[in-house]
C-alpha cells in the first residue's frame, strides 16, 4: 500500500500550487490550477526579503494592476494579484512552449524573416504596452515565451519597475533590467522611456540573427560599460546572410543615443513589415540624421572631419557607396571609437566603479545566465522547523533553496500562536531544491468565522465582509451565468475561520464578456485587422465594395458599426473598398435614340442627348451618330456621362409672298317704283 500524496499548497482558497517550474532573480514561479476556473495558471511568488519591504509590496501591487491592464494577444495576461499570509503573488497566464532564449540555445540563429516576424510581434506587444504608459524595462529572450502553436507572448511586464521610482542602476538592490540586454541610458543610470525597450529589441534581435549578442564581457558590469561606449560588430560580419535592409534597421535600434532611434514601435513593426514585404524603409528615429546613416555605427572618414584620433584609423575605414535613396546606409567596417577627453574618462570611471559597488549583487540575482528563468534539480534534506517562529522557520528553509509556505491553523493549547507546529514534508525527508514546504503555524484564538456571500449583490457582500473584521479585494470577470454587480465566488472559501485583517477576495460578474467595436472606417484592411485583435476579437469577414468616394483597399464601413458592445467571439466584417466600380463603353453608334438611352442605362451610365441636323432624307436621321467619351470598350466609371448625338432632318426653307388684292365696290341704285304714278 503507497503513502497518500500529501495535499498540494492552495493560496488563498484558489490556486492549487502543483510544481516550481522557474526560478528569478526575485520570485519563484509555480504551475497552478486556478480551482476557481478550472484553468492552468503560472503562480509567481515573491521571495521572503523582497515580501517584507512595505514599500517594495505596494509597488509591485501597482505595477501588477498596470500589468493587468495591458490586454494584448502577444502580452502575457495578469489575471490577479494577492496576498496569502505572508506571501505576496500575481497569478499569470500560463503559456504552453517555450521562450525564445531556449528555441536560440536548441537552434542557434533564426532565419533573418523568421526573426524578423518574432520581433514584429514583439514590437507590437511593446508598442501597446507604451500607449497604455508601462515601459517593459527588460525585454529579454527569457521574456518572450513561443506558444506551441508559435505565437509571440511577451511576460513580466512592469515586474523590473517595481522596485523602486527611480531608475538608478546604482540604486541599493536595484537593477533594472538585465545587463546583456541594458539600453546604455538604463547602464548609466538616466531616466528611460519607451526608446530603452526599442534598443534592448534591437539586442534580442541582433541576437536572433547572428546567435549570439552584440557585447559580452566575464562581468555584467563589464558588459554594460560597453554598451555605453563600444559599437557592436556587424550582424553580416557574424552571419553573411542577414540582408542589409535588416542589418540597418539593428543597427538604428542599437543607438547609443536614444533620439537616433526610431521614434516608436509602431515605427519599428512598419521598418520589419517593409523589409518582410521587399518595401523600402520609411525612415529612423524623430530626431535621426537626415542623410539615413545608420546611427549605431561610428561615421566613416568620408563622413567626418579627420581629427587627431581618428587620423589612426584612417588605412582602416573608407566611405560606403551612396545606398538607394530612402534606405540607411551601413559602412563597410567598424572601428574603435576616437578617445574621449578627460572629463568624458572621469565620468566613465565614476560609472565603473559605482557598477563594480554592485557588482556582487547583480551576479547574484542575475546568475550566469543574466538572469534567465532555470529549474534547478539539486536535493537537500529538509529541516526541522517544529516550535520556531514562523519569520525563523522562513528563514531557515529559504537559506536551503526551499520555498516555504504558511498556513495558519488552531494549535493544541500548549502552542504558542506564530509559532510552527507542523510541517510537510517532514524534516529528514529529502526533496529538490526549490520545493514547497508548508509549514502550519498556531493561529491567533480571535480567528473569525468566514460567512457565504456568493449569490450576493455586491455591495451588500463588502459591507457583510468588512463588518467581520476582513479586508475586501473585489476582482470582476465577465460570466455567460451569472448577472452583472453579483458575487459569483470567494477566495478564501466560506465557512472557516480566518484571522481578522485577512484579505477577502470577492469575484464579481461583469456580464457576458462584451467588446466595444473600435472605430475602423478609413483604416486599410491589415490595420483594420490589426485593431480588431488588439481590444480582443477575432479576424474579421471582408466584404467587399466599389465606391467613388473611398480609396481601394480601404475600409468603408463595419458591420456592426463603431461604438456597438458585441461577444469577444464575434466576427466583425469589413467592408472594404474595391475602388469604383467601371465598365466598357458600348457601341452605340447607329441606334436609334430609344435603343441608344437604354443601353447606357442598364450598363448604369447616365445618358444626354443633343441633336445634330442633317440634310433631309439622310439614313442617320433619328440614330446616333456620335458618342462622348467615344472609344468603344473603353473602361468608364459606372455614373459617369455620356452625351450622345442624334440625327434630326433640316427644317426645309418657307418663302413669304405679300399680294396685293383690288376690292370693286358696285354701288347698286335701286330704282322704285310707285304704282299709281
Amino acid at each position: 500500500m503507497t503513502d497518500a500524496q500529501p495535499a498540494r499548497p492552495v493560496l488563498n482558497g484558489r490556486y492549487e500550487l502543483y510544481r516550481r517550474i522557474a526560478r528569478g532573480g526575485m520570485a519563484d514561479v509555480f504551475l497552478a490550477r486556478d480551482q476557481l476556473l478550472d484553468r492552468p495558471v503560472a503562480v509567481k511568488v515573491l521571495f521572503p526579503q523582497f515580501a517584507a519591504d512595505p514599500s517594495f509590496v505596494e509597488r509591485f501591487r501597482r505595477e501588477a494592476q498596470s500589468a493587468a491592464n495591458l490586454n494584448h494577444p502577444n502580452i502575457v495576461a495578469v489575471y490577479d494579484w494577492g496576498q496569502h499570509e505572508s506571501t505576496y503573488f500575481i497569478v499569470m497566464e500560463y503559456v504552453e512552449g517555450r521562450s525564445l532564449a531556449e528555441l536560440l540555445r536548441n537552434e542557434g540563429p533564426l532565419h533573418p524573416s523568421r526573426a524578423s516576424e518574432l520581433a514584429t510581434d514583439v514590437a507590437a506587444a511593446l508598442g501597446f504596452a507604451h500607449r497604455n504608459g508601462t515601459v517593459h524595462r527588460d525585454v529579454k529572450p527569457g521574456n518572450i515565451m513561443l506558444t506551441q502553436a508559435g505565437q509571440v507572448k511577451v511576460t513580466d511586464f512592469g515586474i523590473a519597475r517595481a522596485f523602486g521610482n527611480s531608475d538608478d542602476l546604482t540604486q541599493t538592490g536595484a537593477v533594472m533590467g538585465t545587463a546583456t540586454y541594458f539600453s546604455p541610458e538604463q547602464a548609466q543610470g538616466r531616466t528611460v522611456d519607451p526608446r530603452s525597450d526599442l534598443y534592448s529589441l534591437g539586442v534580442v534581435l541582433y541576437e536572433m540573427v547572428t546567435g549570439q549578442p552584440p557585447f559580452d564581457g566575464d562581468t555584467p558590469v563589464a558588459i554594460a560599460y560597453k554598451h555605453v561606449q563600444d559599437a557592436p560588430p556587424r550582424p553580416r560580419s557574424i552571419n553573411p546572410q542577414v540582408p542589409a535592409q535588416l542589418e540597418a534597421i539593428i543597427g538604428t535600434l542599437l543607438a547609443k543615443s536614444p533620439a537616433q532611434r526610431f521614434d516608436s514601435a509602431e515605427t519599428v513593426r512598419t521598418e520589419l513589415r517593409g523589409f518582410l514585404d521587399g518595401t523600402p524603409p520609411v525612415g529612423v528615429g524623430a530626431e535621426a540624421p537626415a542623410t539615413g546613416v545608420n546611427p549605431a555605427i561610428p561615421p566613416t572618414t568620408a563622413q567626418a572631419p579627420i581629427s587627431g584620433s581618428t587620423r589612426a584609423v584612417i588605412d582602416t575605414t573608407r566611405a560606403m557607396p551612396a545606398a538607394t535613396a530612402g534606405q540607411h546606409q551601413v559602412p563597410e567596417e567598424y572601428f574603435e571609437p576616437p578617445r574621449r577627453n578627460g572629463v568624458f574618462l572621469a565620468i566613465i570611471g565614476v560609472l565603473v566603479l559605482a557598477l563594480i559597488g554592485v557588482f556582487f549583487y547583480i551576479t547574484q540575482l542575475l546568475g550566469d545566465d543574466g538572469g534567465e528563468l532555470e529549474p534547478t534539480v539539486d536535493t537537500v534534506q529538509i529541516p526541522d522547523v517544529i516550535g520556531a517562529t514562523q519569520a525563523d522557520a522562513e528563514r531557515t528553509l529559504d537559506a536551503l533553496g526551499f520555498v516555504p509556505l504558511p498556513r495558519f491553523e488552531t494549535a493544541a493549547d500548549d502552542v504558542e500562536p506564530g509559532n510552527v507546529f507542523e510541517q510537510s514534508p517532514a524534516a529528514g525527508e529529502e526533496a529538490e531544491e526549490g520545493s514547497i514546504v508548508e509549514i502550519k503555524v498556531a493561529r491567533a484564538p480571535d480567528a473569525v468565522q468566514l460567512i457565504n456571500v456568493v449569490g450576493q449583490e455586491v455591495t451588500t457582500a463588502e459591507e457583510l465582509i468588512r463588518n467581520l473584521g476582513f479586508i475586501v479585494q473585489i476582482t470582476r470577470e465577465p460570466s455567460d451565468d451569472v448577472a452583472v454587480d453579483i458575487v459569483m465566488a470567494m477566495s478564501p472559501q466560506p465557512d472557516q475561520a480566518i484571522n481578522p485583517g485577512s484579505t477577502v477576495q470577492l469575484i464579481v460578474s461583469t456580464g457576458p464578456d462584451r467588446i466595444t467595436v473600435p472605430p475602423l472606417s478609413g483604416l486599410t484592411q491589415s490595420e483594420a485587422a490589426n485593431e480588431l485583435g488588439r481590444v480582443g476579437l477575432p479576424n474579421p469577414i471582408i466584404d467587399r465594395e466599389f465606391s467613388s468616394d473611398v480609396d481601394a483597399g480601404v475600409v468603408i464601413r463595419s458591420d456592426p458599426e463603431a461604438g456597438t458592445e458585441v461577444a469577444s467571439d464575434r466576427q466583425i466584417t469589413l467592408f472594404v473598398s474595391e475602388g469604383p466600380e467601371t465598365k466598357p463603353l458600348t457601341s452605340v453608334i447607329g441606334l436609334t435614340e430609344d435603343a441608344a438611352v437604354q443601353a447606357l442605362e442598364n450598363d448604369g451610365f447616365v445618358p444626354v442627348v443633343e441633336t445634330r441636323e442633317l440634310a433631309a432624307g439622310s439614313p442617320d436621321i433619328g440614330r446616333v451618330i456620335d458618342v462622348s467619351p467615344g472609344t468603344p470598350n473603353e473602361p468608364l466609371e459606372v455614373g459617369t456621362t455620356v452625351t450622345i448625338v442624334v440625327g434630326v432632318a433640316a427644317e426645309a426653307e418657307t418663302t413669304t409672298t405679300t399680294q396685293a388684292t383690288t376690292t370693286t365696290t358696285t354701288e347698286e341704285t335701286t330704282t322704285t317704283t310707285a304704282d299709281g304714278g
